[in-house]
Parts: C-alpha cells; sequence; structure tokens
C-alpha cells in the first residue's frame, strides 16, 4: 500500500518559505534578466546515484506555486527504487517558473530521498527478523513532518512526533522524579489511557523496577548485543523492546537478532547522505 503523502496544507507554507528564502527581495536575477517570459520548457529529473525516491509531491510543490499549470510526469514514485543514470519524472511548464524553483525543489527532494535510501538499507540489514526502524526527534528544525514522511517511505515507522504524543522517560526526567518507579507511576496517574509511557535504561537490573510500575516500552540505551538479549528475556513480551545506540547498516542485524522489537536510529534522519538528483533541461525549440 502506498505511503500516505502530508497534507498539502502542511506541506506549502514549508516549501513557500524555501522559495521565499532563495528568491530574497529582487527574485531571480538570472533567470528573469536572460528567459522570455513565454518560454516553455521541459526537464528529467534525473538520479545520479541509485537508491530510493522520496519527495516527488514537495518538488511539484516548489514548481507549482511558480507556475500552477505545470505538469509532472511519475517514471518513479516516491518508495521506488531508481538505479544510477535513470529518469524519475519529468516536469513541463514556465521556463522561468522551472528555473526558478530548481533548487528548492532539488533539496527537498534529495534530501528526503537520501533518507528514505538509508532507512530502507537498514530496513534491508534486519529483514527476517521482528525488529522494525524507527527514527527518532533527531530532525531538522522545520522539516521533521517530512523527514519523518521519507522514513515511512524508505520501510521504516515513527518513533513520537514530538514532546506531546508520548512520555519518554530519559535518565534527567527519572533523576528529577526521584526514580523509575515514581516517574511511571505519576506519568500513568495524569495521563490519559491512549499515551503510552517508555523508560529508557542502560542497566539490566533496572527492568524489574520499569516494569513493576508498568512501563509500556523499555528502550535499550548502549546495550551490547548479549546485554539485549538478556532485557528480551527479562522483558518476556510484558513491554515492547526497543534497542538505541551505535545503530548502524552493519550493525543492525546484531541487533535485530537479539529480539528487540523497535531499533530507533536517529542518523537516518540528522545525517543522511542527500541522494544526488539532476534536473536536466531538453533543448527549448
Amino acid at each position: 500500500m502506498p505511503i500516505a503523502e502530508p497534507q498539502a496544507l502542511l506541506v506549502e507554507p514549508l516549501v513557500r518559505a524555501a522559495l521565499a528564502e532563495d528568491l530574497g527581495r529582487a527574485g531571480d536575477l538570472t533567470t528573469d534578466t536572460i528567459v522570455p517570459a513565454d518560454i516553455v520548457a521541459r526537464g528529467v529529473l534525473n538520479a545520479r546515484k541509485a537508491g530510493v525516491v522520496a519527495g516527488l509531491g514537495v518538488a511539484e510543490t516548489a514548481f507549482r506555486l511558480l507556475d500552477p499549470d505545470v505538469s509532472l510526469e511519475v517514471a518513479r514514485a516516491d518508495g521506488a527504487s531508481v538505479g544510477a543514470n535513470e529518469p524519475i519524472a519529468t516536469v513541463s511548464g514556465q521556463a522561468r517558473a522551472l528555473l526558478t524553483a530548481e533548487r528548492v525543489a532539488l533539496n527537498f527532494l534529495c534530501h528526503l530521498s537520501g533518507i528514505a535510501t538509508a532507512t530502507r538499507e537498514i530496513v534491508d540489514a534486519v529483514k527476517g527478523t521482528r525488529a522494525r526502524i524507527a527514527c527518532t526527534r533527531k530532525t531538522t528544525p522545520g522539516l521533521r513532518l517530512l523527514e519523518k514522511y521519507a522514513v515511512r517511505v524508505g520501510g521504516g515507522v515513527n518513533h513520537r512526533f514530538g514532546l506531546d504524543d508520548g512520555v519518554l522517560l530519559k535518565d534527567n526526567h527519572i533523576v528529577v522524579a526521584g526514580g523509575i518507579r515514581a516517574a511511571v507511576e505519576t506519568a500513568k496517574a495524569r495521563l490519559g489511557h491512549m499515551v503510552k509511557v517508555e523508560v529508557e535504561v542502560d542497566r539490566l537490573d533496572q527492568i524489574g523496577e520499569a516494569l513493576a510500575a508498568g512501563a509500556d516500552a523499555i528502550l535499550l540505551d548502549n546495550m551490547t548485543p548479549a546485554e539485549m538479549r538478556e532485557a528480551v528475556a527479562i522483558i518476556g513480551g510484558r513491554a515492547t523492546a526497543e534497542a538505541s545506540g551505535r545503530v548502524t547498516k552493519e550493525t543492525a542485524p546484531a541487533i535485530a537478532a537479539t529480539g528487540v522489537d523497535v531499533i530507533s536510529c536517529g542518523w537516518i534522519t540528522h545525517s543522511a547522505p542527500f541522494l544526488d538528483i539532476g534536473l536536466d533541461f531538453e533543448p527549448v525549440r
């Protein structure tokens, strides 16, 4: 089933802001100086490297905000794999609009496709296990909506979207609250039944206290695979077991083999490399 794209109402302000930043006070001096207003152009979005496509709708929004009649013909939809030097889509419209929106459209498309590609690599690395790959709140300020969408496109799942849709009691919360039991019991008593409570632990002896207090999930922070395997046995299915820390596509298989339910990975959003994609114009006749 295709992944639902973010609502246009939420995406458009992000793209408008990016275009406004690029256009500045005087607009596109280069394009507006040399390109006649009535010229129509056609360009192909080509992948320079192999990867997973994400963000075509965002790129189209950038073009469409400058030319409402722009046409985008998709060859590789979001979620599809694309090979090096293969076309992703063809865009047609006013030449000025395409040239002016080009960099903003590519910035979004390359960044989101890079996240989807990185996510897919780790998802593939743990295939055959129960573990799901999740992102974190380590996202680019203002772009969380889009980056978490790209993770879903790559086959991952989303952790919390923000501080307001789940409780994650980390080490500093536990210190301030007076311990794991006090923190969990206070949260459970004050929150509605739809809100999950997760506890971060870095020692095996903390797990029993978290479970006894009613934690819904246990985050195993920076544990070795051997420690994770023991932790999963202690949890025994009474809570979701999440692994976090030092996760790469190379380390993920050993982590997944411990039996954890979720592996969270911050770098797939904050440090994923761009997927190199270019817009190549066809000759104007």
